[in-house]
C-alpha cells in the first residue's frame, strides 16, 4: 500500500521530514495571524511551501535524503507549476470553508474562527469533505513540478487517474482522514508527522497508478 511506501521514504530522514513540516505549519499559523487578508495569502503560500516535502519524496525515492533545502526548492519551478500547486488547495480549502459555514456558522477566513472553536464532530465534517474534494487532485502537483505538465493536462491526468483507481484512492482518503484528526486531535503535533507521511504516500500512489519509474522524475524548472 502505498503508506507503507511512505514509510520507507521517510525513513530515509525523519528529523529532516519533520522540520520541512514544521516549516510549513510555521508559514500557515504566521500568515493566518495577520489581519484581514492573511487567511487568503496562506491560501497561496502554504501549498508552495508544502511541496519541499514532496521533493524530500523525491529525493528520497532517488535514493538520496530530503533536505533542509527541499523547502525553498519551489522556487526553481516554473510559474504554471506553481499555478497549479495553488489552484489544488484553493479548491480543497474553498470546499472546507463552506462546509465550516454550512455546518458550523464558521468563517474560515477569519484568524478568530479556527478548529478550535468548533466541536468535534464538525471539524471530522469539515474534514471529511476536504479529504473527499481532494483526492481528484491528488496528482497534480506531480505533473506539474516533477513532469511539467501544463495546467490543463495536470489537473486532467489526476482527475483521470482518481477516476481509474476510485477503489484505492477511497481507502486511502480514509487513512488520510485518520491522520488529519490524529494532527488535529494533538493540537497540531501530530501534524509533523503526518505531513510527511501525507506528503510521501501520494508521491507513492502518483508512482504506482502512473507507473513512474523510480529516479525517472524530474522537476520541471
Amino acid at each position: 500500500m502505498w503508506y507503507r511506501e511512505a514509510m520507507r521514504l521517510w525513513k530515509r530522514g525523519p528529523t529532516t521530514f519533520g522540520l520541512l513540516a514544521l516549516a510549513t505549519l510555521v508559514v500557515d499559523f504566521a500568515l493566518s495571524m495577520i489581519p484581514g487578508g492573511g487567511v487568503l495569502l496562506a491560501q497561496i503560500a502554504v501549498p508552495l511551501a508544502a511541496c519541499g516535502l514532496l521533493y524530500g519524496s523525491l529525493a528520497a525515492d532517488r535514493g538520496g535524503r530530503p533536505r533542509l533545502g527541499d523547502f525553498a526548492a519551489i522556487a526553481g519551478a516554473t510559474p504554471v507549476a506553481m499555478v497549479a500547486v495553488v489552484a489544488s488547495g484553493v479548491i480543497v480549502f474553498a470546499a472546507e470553508a463552506l462546509t465550516a459555514y454550512a455546518v458550523g456558522r464558521v468563517n474560515m477566513l477569519a484568524p478568530d474562527s479556527g478548529d478550535a472553536s468548533l466541536s468535534p464532530g464538525v471539524v471530522l465534517v469539515i474534514y471529511a469533505v476536504g479529504i473527499a474534494v481532494s483526492l481528484p487532485f491528488t496528482f497534480v502537483p506531480f505533473g506539474a513540478l516533477f513532469d511539467g505538465l501544463s495546467l490543463r493536462a495536470s489537473f486532467a491526468q489526476s482527475v483521470r487517474g482518481f477516476a481509474l483507481n476510485i477503489a484505492p484512492m477511497a481507502l486511502y482518503g480514509v487513512l488520510s482522514l485518520a491522520l488529519l484528526l490524529f494532527g488535529w486531535a494533538t493540537f497540531g503535533v501530530g501534524l509533523l508527522l503526518a505531513l510527511p507521511w501525507w506528503a510521501a504516500s501520494s508521491y507513492a500512489a502518483w508512482k504506482d497508478i502512473f507507473d513512474i519509474d523510480r529516479g525517472a522524475a524530474t522537476p520541471s524548472g
